[in-house]
């Protein structure tokens, strides 16, 4: 069980280059299923999530080879449609093969998702998308049982414009009779990037970031070469981290307007920013103002993954804020290891109410996901003296060598390990 050990109160300075975004490669790893050709993968970060996904590829039948930053994966001889809860239990992602099973076998058997513990975040819109498309869905014994023998185009309305949902949907629908048009889908970055990668494949897929998405089944996919968007969350991160700790940085392989909404808000605390191509300069020279109220919404609205940061972040600002989260209700359960550090926060009905401090101080803290994970190292990294952040196998999920990174940067930081 690793932990990060920090001492607080460096400037973050130079240079950081951004990974490829998890939310991004995930599904379009699971998409590879849909083609029985090679598809390179470039610009492959290790998280451990992408780790997971390939394993559960490879349970299925997939030749998954890395070279270098590459992945290579051939799924000709995909001969699996069952996931088990081993393997499922570890990512939530795993509800995407749900789609791309049927697409390619039209059939499928999962295991109800893992990941991190959040919310509820029920699948129904998943499996409600699925029976529009013909679908007929059994659930037992933590088990979803797929049978898409039917499987055709249709009409399907989101109630709720959810992310995975309309990936998975997507996904099953490429390979279906007929034509599909998913109303009120998510409008995310990283599914435009999905319907990118399928139309490389020989999809028909359009309206990706528009209020409607329209899939013209295709008889067969092709091999391709893609490289996924870059992971705007990390970005995300490493703004809120240098505005934290004060100092001048340069983020590079961005897309600036993937996350705008962030850029502003970090203007408007007193950070000056300069956007460029694919690049972002931040400093930060003082101690920042209070956000007065930030609510997480669907994109193009603030991010929940970015949330515990932001939370963050106003723990030491100048005023006071509100943070209301209102797309998983237990993405608060970091709080708690920040009232350790000194900080002054009050939770009611989902929403945070944060009291800024001069300074927060060293404690042994716990990651309880990978976003509030990530939340208590930047909180270490402006602390006084010394903080221990434990179980960050939550935070290797999303952010690669963090620990490497940040210390390139200035920060003092190092990972030690506990023997058992």
């Amino acid at each position: 069980m690793d932990k990060f050990i920090i001492v607080g109160g460096n400037k973050l300075e130079g240079e950081i280059e951004v990974e490829s975004a998890k939310n991004a490669y995930l599904p379009i790893l699971s998409a590879c299923l849909l083609c029985e050709e090679e598809v390179v993968l470039k610009k492959c970060p290790m998280f451990e999530d992408i780790k997971n996904m390939c394993d559960i590829l490879t349970s299925l039948g997939v030749k998954v080879e890395r070279f270098e930053d590459e992945l290579h994966i051939n799924a000709k001889c995909a001969n699996n449609f069952f996931i088990s809860q081993n393997l499922s239990k570890k990512l939530r992602s795993s509800i995407f093969t749900l789609g791309s099973l049927l697409g390619r076998f039209k059939q499928a058997k999962v295991a109800y998702p893992g990941g991190c513990e959040i919310g509820l975040r029920p699948i129904d819109l998943h499996l409600k998308g699925l029976r529009a498309l013909g679908v007929k869905i059994k659930e037992f014994h933590g088990y979803i049982s797929c049978d898409g023998s039917g499987l055709c185009g249709a009409d399907i309305y989101l109630d709720f414009p959810s992310v995975g949902a309309t990936e998975n949907l997507i996904m099953a629908a490429v390979l279906a009779k007929g034509v599909t048009t998913i109303f009120n889908p998510a409008k995310e970055p990283e599914i435009e990037d999905l319907q990118n990668f399928l139309n490389k494949m020989g999809a028909k897929v359009c309206g990706a970031g528009t209020n409607s998405i329209k899939i013209v089944g295709v008889k067969k996919l092709y091999g391709c070469t893609h490289t996924p968007i870059p992971d705007r969350i990390i970005a995300g991160t490493y703004l809120i981290a240098c505005a934290m700790c004060g100092g001048k940085m340069l983020i590079k392989n961005t897309i600036s307007n993937h996350f705008s909404i962030l850029i502003n808000k970090l203007q408007n605390s007193g950070c000056k920013i300069k956007q460029f191509n694919d690049k972002i300069y931040i400093e930060s020279t003082k101690r920042p103002k209070s956000i007065n109220f930030v609510k997480t919404m669907p994109y193009p609205g603030f991010p929940t993954d970015l949330q515990s940061q932001i939370l963050c972040m106003q723990t030491i600002s100048k005023g006071y804020s509100q943070i209301q989260e209102n797309l998983f209700e237990t993405r608060f359960k970091f709080v708690p290891e920040l009232l350790k550090m000194g900080a002054n926060i009050t939770i009611k009905n989902q929403i945070a109410y944060v009291l800024g401090v001069k300074k927060l101080f060293g404690a042994e803290v716990y990651a309880k996901d990978l976003r509030g994970g990530v939340a208590l190292v930047l909180a270490g990294l402006c602390a006084e003296g010394y903080t221990t952040v434990c179980d960050v196998y939550h935070i290797d999920r999303g952010y690669e060598n963090l620990e490497k990174k940040l210390s390139l940067l200035g920060a003092n930081i190092k990972r030690e390990r506990e023997l058992k």
